[in-house]
This record gives C-alpha cells, structure tokens and sequence, in this order.
C-alpha cells in the first residue's frame, strides 16, 4: 500500500488545512470544495486527511458501516442487534469522474430480481463512503446525472436504489470533499451549495516556500516510509488535537451575540436560503473546540464567514468569487458588542484566533496573498493599421437556445437533443456490453415465449441474457460553441465593438448555463489566432473577450480557416460532441488577392461537412452590403443581426438554423 504524504508535512495552504481539519472535527459542517490552480497540492492534501481521522465501530460483516450502538434499522445486511462492534480506519472513497450510476449507487442483479424475487444488491461507492469521506477529484466535470444522485444522498443522508419494482435503500452519510480547477469550467450551482466550505489555493509566489516544497516533495519521493516516520510525531499530535476537539465540541456555547452576527453577515452579502447561516454557525463552533475554548468569538464567526459564504454570494457567473473584508469587518463590527461575545474582530484573519491550523515546520505564508490576474487576455496580439485599445462589452442579455438539428450522443448538456442514458424512454434494444437501464415490458415481452420450452414450473419468469432489453432514452447534450469574431478595423467603432462583445458575452452565459464547450477564435491584420481552445471554462472565454482589441485589415478566409482547424483537432479529441460554429461578423473580406473568394471557398468547407453554423451580421450605417448573408449560405447556415439576438428573436433564429439545415 503507497504511504500517504504527510497532512503536516504539507507546505503552507493555511486555509485548506483549517478547513480539512474543521470537518475532522465536526462532519455536520457539510465538506470542503478546493478551488485552485494545477499543482497546488489540493489532492495530496486531502488525501493526506483520512490518515488523521480517528477509527470507526462498525459492525462486523456489514457491508454499509453500520454503528454498532445505533445499527441502522433499513440496514440491507440487517437486522443488527446493538452490541460490541469493530474498529477500522476511517475511509476514503474517490470517485472517479467517469464513474457509472451502478459504481456510485450499486447495482442489482436483474435476472434474480425478475426470476426469484431476491434483492441481490452489490454496493456501491456511497455505501463504502458511508462514516468516512467521499472524494471527488475535478469535480466540476462530473457528469449531471452523478450530480443528481450526490445532492439526493447529501441531502437524505442515505441513498436509495429504484429499479423497476425493486427498490434498497442504505445510510449514506458522508464528508464530502471536491477539488476543481476553475479553469476546466465552474460547478453546479446546487451542487456548489451542498458543499459547506470552500478555500481558493494558489502556489506561493515567495522563492522560500517553493524550496521547501520542492525539498519536502523530492525527500517523500526517495523515502515515502522513512519521509512518513519523520513526521509521525506531528500526525500524532495532530490527531490528538482532533480528538480533543471533538469531545469539547458539545460543550461549545454558541450565544446569541455571536449568532446575530452570523445572521446579519448572511444578510449583509445577500447569500440564498439559510444553508449558510447553519454551516456558519457550524464552523464557528468547531473553531471555538479546535482552539481548545467553550465560547465563540467574534474572530471565529469571521473566519467561519470567509469560509463559507464566498461560493454562496450572489454573483454573475463570471465574477471570481470572494468577499469583501471590509464589508465582513463593518457588519461584525456593528453588530458586536453582545455580553457573551468579542467585540474585537481583529483576530479573524485566514489561520488566526480559533482557526490556527496544527503548527507548520515549514516556511510560512505566501497561500493566502493575492494571487497575480490571469494575463491570457493581455497577451500580445499582432499589431495592425489603427489599432484601438479594448473596449468593454455591453450589458448581456437573455437569450433563447441555438440548438444542434438532429439527435446526438455527447456529453450530457442542456442543448441539443441526443440519445443518452438518463431522459425519456424512446424504445428498447439489445444490450451492447453491461445492461444498465431496464426495459422491463420488452424484457417480458422477449421472454414470454420461451417459458414452455424453458421448463417454468412455477410462479417466476424464466429469463435468460439474451431476454434483456435495454431501454434507450432521449435527453439533453452539451455542444462544442466556437466563436469566430472579427476584430479588424471596420469593427473599430467603439460603440460597435463594445455592442458585439455584449452580445457573445450574452451567448457564453448561455453556454454556462447549457453546460457547453467554448473557444474563441479571432481575426485582424493579417491572421487569425486560437485566442480561447475548446474548454469549459466559459468565464475565461469572457475574459478573452473583454480584452480583445481591434484593429487592421480583414483576414476572414484565415479566420474560417483556422475555426475549422479547431474542429478537426476536436473532432479526434471529442468525436461524440457536436459543434456549433457562431462567426459575428459583418461578412467584409480584405488583404490578399481575391480575399472574398478565399473566405467563400473556406466557409463551403463547413457546409460540406455539414457543421451547424450562425452568422451575426454586424454590418451597420445606411448602406448596407449583405455580405454577412452571403457569407452564411456559404456556410449552410443562417445570418442574424445584432437586434435581432434578443430572446425573442432567437426563437426563429433556431427554427431557421434547423430548417435550413434539414433542406440541405
């Protein structure tokens, strides 16, 4: 068995320890999400946890972790009567996220349900998770129907398994704890609010932490065991301090002074429900017990605010989460001043007062510093004729779907139609490979006839593997949207490119929401560029976008060139999701000989391959050209202008782009 790192021998990350170490002490504060950066050791961390966590009495042969002082009663390995158990380790269960609905939830055997009416059910990952930790490595990309099941069992504290008529249903009460890099795209709202912290991690920019990382990292790697005996002492103490923590926990009074502060704090940064005014008071009572005190104080209601309330603050999708400290001090400051409380919030920085992590041998500082803005959108571009700085985008506004036509097979979305596995039942078919879905009446169907010859005797249906029908079912995908944006100089007019990055701005909050891929391509001067690849962070598409200057010629033909380049390297990446190509233009062409020709002959590439494709023309001034729509029947697809991407005319937009393609 590989030796964990150290949880003590981890560098720095002030935030995340104390947050991993709360939830030690006190489960009911609800996990931690770990947001941040590659490399920024997230996992290693977290991994690092479970080697802390006191044992667990379970009841001998369980398969579901039952408390041998109070079993569960609905246990399927049950009856237990309540007794003497044994101790293990605690758990931790990853989840992988191309996980199937039967290794998270467990599976039935169908061929015993239907033949002998016998619950034959294997566990799944909840079930091993149950009393321990659940750990989800990216878990932004989880796929919806996995999400669904995690937030039913957060919720319930118990998973239940329905299946045609069959039915189990287990304890599941977990810590939950994810880890995401924002960059790979956002969470799930509902999904994000289950969680009970969340902590943003970073590499240190200080030269003296990054060498004691180093050195820690290259030490556990020649000598995992020998490197693991040298901080046995600190996980020793570390894990007393747990325990320590808590037993005192019951004893922790939370006064109401302290809870008009968590209160008015919920109100003050407008956070939804009152999911965060609980998980507040549950973390600033497991900072009172982990500072070894009864009574919590005004540092520990700020520091439980800092942890859970930034992914809860009501936000556009593309603003970076976080809180206002000043606003934090002003709101505890006016409402301090209770008996039973600490006026003084000047305690509650990350790490201070009530939430000092176990002590760090190594270098301190640098996590929790500002972390340098992302400069792709600044990145350098090629400079043309006029040249103008970056304007910024208009107001967004709603918009209706653009949809795929057809029916697809990609990744599960909100777009465009396809056959998944979680939707509506359309039909049955043989099985290829696992069975998963149940079509229990062509199931019956396929078996009825054989029952004679099968030698039924008795009240159970005979049924056989080649009686079993899979259910095929209609759903929901998620598209690839690439955006072809022309920033040469006859876009310049400020007022003009600050309404075209409005309205892609617009589009990429609908790709948010319809849980799509995005990329940028852009064309000036005398090229064009991959400003953003296909990715599933929209926010860092958007914030290409707001840094996009103008300028130069108009290199259209490159611009489709290059946009097709990227669906071919992303048709072999991802062959199952679909794209939709957007090019918000106003259809001119320049540079080079015959340049209108060019783009022609580059845009029929896309017809002939029969990509789904949209035109925004953003042709404006009394004459117009209508180069925009020509440009989209060479395409195959359909144009628009700027007026009319409003939510109601989206609408017929869809209709055109899936008539026109169904001409062709």
């Amino acid at each position: 068995m590989t030796t964990p790192f150290p949880f003590t021998a981890v560098v720095g990350q002030d935030d995340l320890r104390l947050a991993l170490l709360l939830n030690a002490v006190s489960p009911a504060v609800g996990g931690v999400l770990v947001r941040g950066e590659k490399g920024t050791a997230k996992s290693t961390a977290v991994r690092a946890l479970s080697a802390l966590l006191p044992e667990v009495a379970v009841v001998p042969g369980c398969r579901f972790s039952c408390d041998p002082a109070s079993p569960d009663p609905a246990c399927p390995d049950g009856p237990h009567e309540p007794g003497n158990g044994t101790a293990r380790p605690s758990r931790m269960v990853e989840l992988p996220v191309g996980a199937s609905e039967d290794r998270l939830v467990g599976a039935l055997d169908i061929e015993r349900a239907l033949a002998e009416g016998v619950k034959a059910f294997e566990p799944g990952l909840l079930a091993d998770a149950h009393r321990g930790i659940l750990y989800v490595d990216e878990v932004n990309l989880l796929h919806d129907h996995l999400v669904d099941l995690l937030l039913d069992a957060a919720a319930m504290g118990a998973s239940y398994v329905e299946r045609e008529g069959v039915s189990v249903r287990h304890a599941a009460r977990f810590l939950l704890v994810g880890t995401m890099n924002p960059e790979e795209g956002e969470l799930r709202p509902q999904l994000l609010d289950r969680f009970g912290l969340t902590v943003e991690v970073a590499a240190s920019r200080e030269p003296d932490q990054r060498v004691e990382v180093v050195r820690r990292r290259l030490a556990y790697d020649d000598d995992p065991a020998g490197f693991a005996a040298r901080w046995a002492d600190e996980e020793a103490a570390v894990r007393q301090r747990i325990v320590a923590a808590r037993e005192l926990l019951p004893q922790v009074r939370l006064g109401d002074g302290a809870l008009r502060q968590i209160a008015a704090t919920c109100a003050a940064f407008e956070v939804d429900g009152m999911r965060a005014d609980i998980v507040m008071a549950r973390t600033a009572t497991a900072l009172a017990a982990w500072a070894g005190r009864t009574d919590v104080l005004a540092e520990d209601v700020r520091q439980a605010a800092l942890l859970a309330l930034p992914h809860r603050r009501r936000r556009n999708p593309f603003d970076a989460p976080g809180l206002d400290e000043d606003k934090l001090d002003q709101t505890l400051e006016e409402f301090s001043g209770s008996e039973d409380d600490d006026p003084d919030p000047d305690g509650g920085g990350p790490g201070g007062g009530g939430g000092q992590p176990a002590p760090d041998q190594g270098p301190q500082g640098g996590d929790t510093g500002a972390r340098p803005e992302e400069g792709e959108g600044g990145q350098s571009q090629p400079s043309g004729a006029g040249e103008q700085s970056a304007v910024r985008a208009a107001e967004p506004f709603r918009t209706k779907v653009l949809s795929v036509p057809g029916i697809g097979e990609g990744a599960a979305g909100r777009r465009s139609r396809a056959r998944t596995e979680h939707g509506r039942t359309t039909g049955a078919r043989r099985p290829r490979g696992a069975l998963t879905k149940l079509h229990l009446a062509a199931t019956v169907q396929a078996a009825a006839p054989h029952q004679r010859a099968r030698g039924r005797s008795g009240p159970g249906l005979v049924v056989r593997r080649d009686d079993l029908r899979q259910a095929t079912r209609e759903g929901r995908e998620g598209n690839l949207v690439l955006f072809v944006v022309d920033a040469s100089g006859s876009m310049a007019a400020r007022q003009r490119m600050s309404a075209v990055k409005g309205a892609v701005l617009s589009l990429l909050l609908d790709a948010y929401q319809r849980r799509d891929k995005v990329g940028l391509v852009t064309f000036r001067g005398a090229a064009a560029e991959v400003a953003l690849p296909p990715t599933s962070s929209v926010d860092a598409a958007a914030a290409r976008l707001e840094s996009l200057p103008t300028g130069g010629r108009t290199p259209l033909a490159a611009g489709l060139l290059r946009a097709h380049e990227v669906l071919r390297v992303e048709r072999l990446r991802d062959p199952a999701r679909r794209p939709l190509v957007v090019v918000v233009t106003d259809g001119r062409a320049t540079g080079g000989p015959e340049p209108v020709a060019l783009a022609g002959r580059a845009a029929r590439l896309f017809a002939a391959e029969g990509v789904a494709s949209v035109v925004v023309d953003c042709e404006s001034g009394p004459v117009r050209l209508g180069l925009a729509g020509q440009l989209a029947g060479e395409l195959g697809g359909t144009a628009v202008t700027l007026d009319e991407l409003r939510a109601d005319s989206i609408a017929g937009l869809v209709r055109d782009v899936t008539s026109t393609r169904r001409a062709a």
